[in-house]
């Protein structure tokens, strides 16, 4: 079970990409406070996050690194009965100048509009390093997970590669797979970024994850992947997880 728990915690977290963060209070000592944040997976699998030096949480989190970060199924009628999860973590601020550039590079991709203030108005990037994980995949599916994280084979250049040749050469492409994943076609979708079990899309504001049919690790293959959903007539079933 814990296997295929493990991949639903995963895909959740790769699904979403907004969560609440609760730190320990450092005017309130004793009590969780609670914030709102954006975020994206490193290449580690991890939480990442960019938040400003004078913020609440980040005074927290400078006094005790000590975090969690609730993550729920969006658009949700009754919350209590999809999927959450719960990251039990370590937030580390990144201070050395190659991991704060391999984070602004990925980070940016899914959030644009924060390299404007990124460097203007004192932000910095943290990692949230998981502990533990709780994840409640509906009622009665409730687990403690421990390998929830997974390692993106091809964060950094690779990555970028296959990102920029998408969008720059098969935008008919990334269309199909918005219409045959049934995602709202307000505007044009981008391609942000790629891991092995899947891909990300931009929509206006919003990021979409599409799971591959099944797992990538190499270039080529998520090129067959990409080429096999390019002609597809509906979006095949993710290859099963069996515990």
């Amino acid at each position: 079970m814990s296997a295929k728990a493990n991949r639903q915690a995963r895909a959740l977290l790769l699904k979403e990409y907004r969560g609440v963060l609760s730190t320990h209070s450092k005017s309130m000592p004793g009590f969780p406070f609670g914030s709102v944040v954006p975020y994206c997976l490193d290449d580690q699998g991890r939480p990442l996050i960019l938040i400003s030096r004078i913020a609440q949480h980040t005074h927290n989190l400078q006094l005790d690194p000590k975090c969690s970060l609730l993550v729920g199924e969006r658009g949700a009628e009754d919350v209590q009965a999809v999927g959450r999860v719960t990251v039990m973590a370590e937030a580390h601020k990144l201070s050395d100048d190659v991991a704060i550039e391999a984070a602004a590079q990925r980070y940016y991709r899914y959030f644009p509009e924060s390299q404007s203030y990124h460097s203007a108005h004192d932000f910095d990037f943290w990692v949230l390093t998981p502990v533990r994980y709780r994840f409640i995949g509906g009622f009665g599916a409730i687990h403690w997970l421990d390998e929830v994280a997974l390692t993106n084979p091809f964060a950094g250049a690779a990555e970028t590669s296959m990102v920029e040749h998408m969008n720059q050469d098969h935008a008919k492409a990334i269309a199909h797979y918005v219409e045959l994943a049934g995602l709202p076609a307000t505007e044009p979708a981008t391609l942000v970024g790629i891991d092995s079990e899947g891909m990300h899309l931009r929509i206006g504001q919003g990021l979409f994850w599409l799971a591959f049919p099944e797992p990538c690790n190499t270039p080529t293959q998520v090129r067959q992947a990409l080429v096999q959903l390019a002609h597809a007539e509906k979006w095949p079933v993710a290859e099963a997880v069996e515990a």
